[in-house]
């Protein structure tokens, strides 16, 4: 084996051994939180243990205790995923389509404005007051629009349009007949898979996370998503366990068991989702890199 071949192997050897370690780093927190979320309350305060001590459900239970709502919670959050991904995706690639034109006089002026919205907010008073005013309150939208259009997602898919699509490819079909929105559609779509796959997996686990936007707008329960619905549980339980230090008697809750248990159910798809997405994803992230 010559030195080259033996350098390579090394170098894969040790690749391998940094990633394996990387790995177990990310695996080893999570199988103790499942252990965890199926450990009985009052072994968790001995330490949780990779094959739990005193195997229990407590926790599930109090996560499904009304089954209907929980139902419901996940039924709002996978539409909130579903509805609002596709269109952030649609208008974030129609955004960054017309900006990586370079046929469009002032792509420049508008790339430069959507980047400068990025340093200023209108603070939390006027964003409330406008949503109110008017009367995204309550309503399902309130919850989809803020994730509509982010402008860094713009920028990298952007950049991607840049650098993965020939400029004659989109001239040449306008020769044909083409008209912009078959272009982008028939031309740019195709090719573009890796970014596609790495903001949808963006924008789709900030819709999953969110339960701010709940927080402030809404307060009808049919209209809960699954993070709002799970935080306002454990409010609940603090708020208990706060009767109980003055003295009031109340039901014990499994908080602790709780808490693991709510992980595992608001992580669940997600880890589910993302190896469909893994291999787009690692080619969309290095869109940046500089090519030879």
């Amino acid at each position: 084996m010559s030195d080259s071949k033996k350098e390579t192997v090394l170098l894969n050897i040790i690749g391998y051994v940094i990633v394996g370690l990387f790995t177990l780093a990310c695996l080893i927190p999570f199988l103790y939180t499942l252990s965890g979320s199926f450990t009985a309350e009052r072994s968790l305060y001995r330490g949780i243990k990779l094959i739990p001590r005193e195997f229990s459900l407590e926790g599930y239970r109090t996560v499904l205790q009304n089954p209907s709502e929980m139902i419901n919670a996940y039924f709002v959050t996978i539409m909130l995923v579903l509805v609002g991904t596709v269109l952030s995706l649609f208008i974030t690639t129609m955004s960054a389509y017309v900006l990586a034109r370079k046929d469009f006089r002032y792509r420049s002026f508008f790339a430069f404005f959507f980047y400068f919205t990025t340093l200023f907010s209108g603070g939390l008073v006027p964003d409330y007051l406008l949503k109110v005013n008017i009367g995204l309150k309550d309503t399902f939208l309130v919850l989809m629009i803020p994730g509509f259009c982010n402008v860094f997602n713009m920028i990298i898919t952007r950049s991607f349009f840049l650098n993965n699509v020939p400029m004659s490819l989109a001239e040449a079909a306008k020769i044909d007949g083409a008209g912009d929105f078959k272009i982008y559609r028939s031309i740019y779509m195709p090719v573009s898979k890796p970014i596609l796959a790495t903001v949808g997996l963006i924008l789709a686990v900030n819709y999953w996370n969110d339960w701010y936007n709940a927080m402030l707008f809404i307060n009808v329960k049919s209209l809960y998503p699954l993070q709002y619905y799970l935080y306002k549980i454990l409010n609940t339980m603090l708020r208990e366990s706060q009767l109980a230090e003055t003295g009031e008697r109340i039901s014990e809750m499994p908080r602790e068991s709780f808490k693991l248990a709510m992980t595992i159910f608001t992580m669940g798809p997600v880890i589910l989702f993302y190896p469909f997405a893994q291999k787009y994803f690692v080619k969309g992230v290095t869109i940046g890199a500089i090519k030879e």
